[in-house]
């Protein structure tokens, strides 16, 4: 089957480097993703298009355009219009025209951007009307019952507009029937409980949407992990194994919120560290 994966971006995000980083120290990863005067960094909301005869999916929204002013400013968001419609259009689809929206967790700059922007007085809208919605179950339960620890990072209304849709599937296992061959899944808990994560077959080789596991390129390092993350050395195991499969089989990785690099082959240096392949 003809498949074409096509990289969409969403809205930008300025967030705190050192958050994102973890316990990498700033000297190190100011390296790599030069701060502002507010030790912001810049970061992507990119989603993974994938073209097929007849039909569009798309993977994560990123953080949309829902946001009301004051907390827009608070998370660094710095378009005010909904980007990824924008991206669609530019590509000739619509929200309309999305056949299948996955979701690896239900985060808000990843979620986001399943609701229309923001309106004052306006009750949350969910956009992609024909679309089926795809969460794995122990990323949904979580955004059902959130942990104290990450309860702001979900957005309160998003779970009941999916029920109300009559659209929503949830994944149990590595595969789903609405994807059908030529996908599978891979989880992860390290950074949230249930994290899916999407291998697409291309006639290039797989291509994974790793989603949180690996935001971006410098992320590829094993140690690199987030202050966000729930269990970093969970998640170091985690992307060991990963990458080290897909390294064996000639596969790619998909960052979501690299501001450069949106797709890129694995690879591993003369010390045996994991990198993107130029």
């Amino acid at each position: 089957m003809a498949r074409t994966i096509v990289p969409v971006m969403g809205n930008s995000q300025k967030l705190d480097g050192g958050s994102m980083y973890g316990n990498c120290p700033r000297a190190v990863w100011s390296q790599w993703s030069p701060p502002d005067a507010a030790d912001r960094i810049d970061l992507a909301c990119r989603a993974m298009l994938v073209r097929e005869p007849g039909r569009n999916l798309l993977f994560e929204t990123g953080i949309g355009a829902f946001f009301e002013p004051k907390l827009r400013e608070r998370y660094g968001v710095q378009e005010e219009r909904h980007v990824l419609l924008d991206s669609l259009k530019a590509l000739g689809l619509t929200d309309a025209d999305l056949d299948v929206v996955l979701v690896s967790h239900l985060h808000f700059d990843h979620a986001g951007g399943l609701l229309a922007p923001f309106q004052a007085g306006q009750a949350p809208r969910l956009l992609f009307p024909k679309a089926r919605f795809l969460v794995g179950r122990k990323a949904w339960e979580r955004a059902k019952a959130p942990h104290s620890r990450d309860r702001a990072s979900f957005i309160p209304e998003l779970p009941g507009l999916l029920e109300a849709s009559g659209r929503l599937e949830i994944v149990d296992g590595d595969t789903h029937p609405v994807l059908g061959p030529g996908y599978r899944f891979h989880t992860s808990d390290g950074h949230t409980p249930g994290l899916l994560m999407t291998e697409v077959e291309t006639d290039g080789g797989p291509v994974v949407f790793v989603s949180d596991m690996i935001p971006g390129a410098p992320w590829m390092h094993l140690p690199i992990t987030m202050g966000y993350d729930r269990y970093p050395e969970l998640l170091i195991d985690e992307k060991s194994r990963l990458l080290t499969d897909l390294l064996a089989r000639k596969g790619s990785v998909f960052f979501t919120h690299d501001p450069k690099v949106a797709m890129a082959a694995v690879a591993k240096d003369a010390k045996g560290r994991f990198h993107a392949a130029a």
